[in-house]
């Protein structure tokens, strides 16, 4: 007696069968009909695409939703918006190993000229650098004017950006030393060296920057922002790739704003060939499996084309009705053709098969009405199969598509969608399809002239479905030994070791940013950031924190001004923030405020009267003496994008302090990897610091890589919530 499962599973069985008989049934009395009905429905459903939209920003395809860090991200925002394009590049000697020699700062201040000078036309418009960089006052060591009111960061400062000024420094070095402490060369200079009395002898390679006023506009869901593209192609990257002819005596790395989306866009557009190739090759492929791979009787070229019809018309029925539903299309999308079509061939293999196995006579001697029953018994045979596989990737990709990141749970809907229409039109469509096509192979016409009747007659030697080779295989020999006794225990044994091996990989398993990995091979970015980690090690990420309300930083200003003592000795363990020992790993403004105070006074800053304790007074004089200290032109001006006042400019709204975590990586297969664990554990530790300081103003840190870090702990989550599920 079946027990209750068995039956209750073959009752769903028939049920599934019943239902695709009847489906089978009306195709093969319709065949016609039903190809127009379901070109009829792509149809339909591609007039959702009245609402397509595309999307290739960053902040909205990865940023994880309804999070700390995008609280954060736009709380930030709201007091210190990006405006900035970064430009940077890496400068090494060609020979040896040292870049201070004066020969070698020669050549590199030279190369500055050029993108100083240099000039690109957009649009029938002349740009130049001192028209779209940022302005930023005491960027140079003595100079206010020209390239020194833009932010452009480098050791070159200390002679203004200005080659007579270096050729005439007979004491290079010595001047170079007058950048700042120890620590400060070394956050610009990669792998220095130093006497034993501290004194700068030489360094492998340094950094030369350059900040562009930020142009962007966004159409139709894509950042462009052509006046700075045009420069970065014409100026600044033209003259990087000229430096082995021109400049002979560098080495330069170098990235550029552009960057990513120049390497990415050439690999996609590499990719949309490979999508082409892979279509070709299945064609071919399905020709060779559905019948003679040799045109003529058996041969079964037009379906192989019907198939990859059938995937086309599900893929553009899944984009015209995601669109109407509202999602949006991303970069990742571009991938769902060869998802569709995987899906959508073994589905074609399914069907032709259950189709080849009910022919039980001569084609010559069945009729429509034959056809057609034998269409209902194959569906029936081949129903549950394409519902089982179909109905697990549907579920499979429609619970991810509740992913709190916007690019994977479009993506994952979109696929939901294909997967639905590949099942309805491979019912339907693609059967349809066949059971014409047995009435052409049957009536002895011709594959691509149909309507022509071959003149030799139709071979029926073989009157019923002949199994091939792997047919035979399975039903004479794996299927027998993986049912016998031994066979039973032999694959219990193995996948009871596969299912023990694969829990304890998924509890081992670690969220890893191989965010490196995406960029194509023999890419200029993948030289960068190697150079990078052999010059800069220890080179972390940058992270900020930003204190609120302008009474409460007033009142806590001699505390705030002292942060540094917090911060120390955190290197070692989380939150990993690096030892506040440079301008590069800690900047202030309260800081450099209070010694400003405390040697020149408020004399050439409004000269407000100062308190006991050395700060102005009152409130209001602390915030107009600290914003001409912090202007463009006021002596703090490096201190100036650190600071945000109201519209009126008579309260302090925030000021941020800028400081930077140590290197959080690993080493993975060779290639160096951000170490998420560790990244998580520093962002969550550093949230929990910040809230500790009850006796100071409120604060929140940021940082742009949160929203990476935060990211990994939601894959994580997700990971095991999705297959629980």
């Amino acid at each position: 007696m079946p027990g209750c499962v068995e039956s209750f599973g073959d009752t769903i069985d028939q049920s599934i069968a019943g239902f695709f008989k009847r489906i089978g049934s009306f195709v093969g009395s319709r065949p016609r009909l039903t190809i127009f009905l379901a070109i009829l429905l792509t149809i339909f459903c591609g007039g959702g695409f009245v609402r397509w939209e595309t999307e290739n920003r960053g902040e909205k395809l990865w940023v994880p939703q309804d999070t700390t860090a995008e609280q954060e991200t736009e709380d930030y925002q709201s007091y210190f918006a990006s405006t900035s394009r970064f430009n940077t590049m890496l400068i090494s000697p060609a020979s040896g190993d040292n870049i201070l020699t004066k020969g070698n700062l020669e050549e590199a201040m030279k190369m500055h000229l050029a993108i100083e000078t240099g000039v690109a036309n957009v649009d029938g418009i002349d740009y130049a650098l001192a028209d779209l960089c940022t302005k930023s006052g005491g960027t140079c060591a003595s100079k206010f004017d020209g390239v020194c009111q833009c932010l452009v960061s480098s050791i070159l400062r200390q002679w203004n950006y200005d080659l007579a000024t270096l050729q005439s420094d007979d004491n290079f070095l010595e001047t170079l030393a007058g950048y700042g402490s120890m620590d400060d060369l070394k956050a610009v200079l990669g792998q220095p060296t130093f006497d034993p009395n501290d004194a700068l002898v030489s360094a492998e390679a340094f950094t030369l920057s350059y900040f562009l006023v930020d142009r962007e506009v966004v159409v139709a869901g894509t950042p462009d922002d052509p006046i700075n593209e045009g420069w970065e192609e014409d100026v600044f990257l033209a003259v990087v790739e000229s430096v082995p002819e021109t400049y002979p005596a560098l080495v330069v790395n170098y990235f550029a704003a552009r960057s990513f989306e120049d390497e990415f866009g050439g690999a996609i557009s590499g990719d949309l060939g490979l999508v082409q190739i892979s279509y070709v090759v299945v064609f071919l492929f399905l020709a060779a499996t559905l019948g003679k791979i040799r045109p003529g009787p058996g041969s079964r070229w037009t379906m192989s084309l019907g198939a990859l019809f059938m995937v086309v018309l599900s893929t553009a029925a899944c984009f015209g009705l995601s669109s109407a539903f509202g999602l949006f299309f991303g970069p990742v999308h571009s991938i769902l053709p060869f998802i569709l079509l995987g899906i959508g061939v073994d589905d074609a293999f399914v069907i032709v098969n259950a189709f080849n196995r009910e022919r039980k006579g001569p084609r010559t001697g069945e009729t429509n009405e034959q056809l057609a029953k034998r269409s209902a018994l194959s569906l029936a045979r081949a129903g549950a199969s394409i519902t089982v596989t179909s109905a697990t990737d549907l579920v499979a990709f429609g619970i991810s598509s509740s992913s709190r990141l916007p690019a994977l749970s479009s993506f994952c809907a979109y696929a939901a969608i294909g997967i639905f229409f590949l099942w309805l039109f491979s019912a339907t469509f693609f059967t349809g399809a066949l059971v014409l096509d047995e009435r052409r192979q049957r009536d002895n016409r011709r594959e691509c002239l149909c309507c022509v009747t071959r003149g030799k007659p139709l071979d029926e030697s073989q009157e019923t479905y002949q199994e091939d080779i792997i047919s035979k295989y399975f039903r004479n020999y794996h299927g027998p030994a993986v049912l016998s006794s031994v066979g039973k225990i032999v694959v219990l044994v193995i996948f009871g070791a596969l299912l023990a091996f694969g829990i304890y990989g998924a509890m081992n398993l670690s969220v890893e940013d191989s965010e490196r990995n995406f960029i194509p091979a023999g890419s200029y970015l993948n030289d960068y950031f190697d150079a990078s980690d052999a010059f800069f090690p220890d080179q972390g990420i940058d992270m900020t924190i930003v204190f609120q309300g302008s009474t409460d930083i007033y009142n806590a200003r001699t505390a705030l001004s002292e942060l540094d003592t917090r911060l120390t000795g955190l290197s070692t363990a989380p939150p990993y923030i690096s030892e506040p020992v440079s301008e590069e790993a800690y900047r202030n403004v309260m800081d450099g405020f209070a010694e400003y105070l405390s040697f020149t006074g408020t004399a050439e800053i409004g000269g407000v009267s100062l308190g006991g304790d050395g700060w102005p007074a009152t409130e209001a004089d602390f915030v107009s003496s600290l914003k001409l200290y912090a202007a463009n032109s006021g002596p703090g001006s490096k201190y100036a994008r650190d600071v945000s006042f109201s519209e009126d400019g008579t309260k302090l709204e925030a000021f941020k302090v800028q400081t930077e975590y140590v290197r959080l990586t690993k080493v993975n297969r060779g290639t160096v990897i951000d170490d998420a664990d560790k990244q998580i554990d520093a962002m969550d530790s550093t949230r929990d610091l910040i809230a500790s300081w009850t006796d100071l103003p409120q604060a929140f840190p940021y940082s742009d890589k949160f929203i990476s870090i935060e990211g990994f702990k939601i894959i994580r989550r997700e990971f095991f919530q999705n297959v629980a599920l």
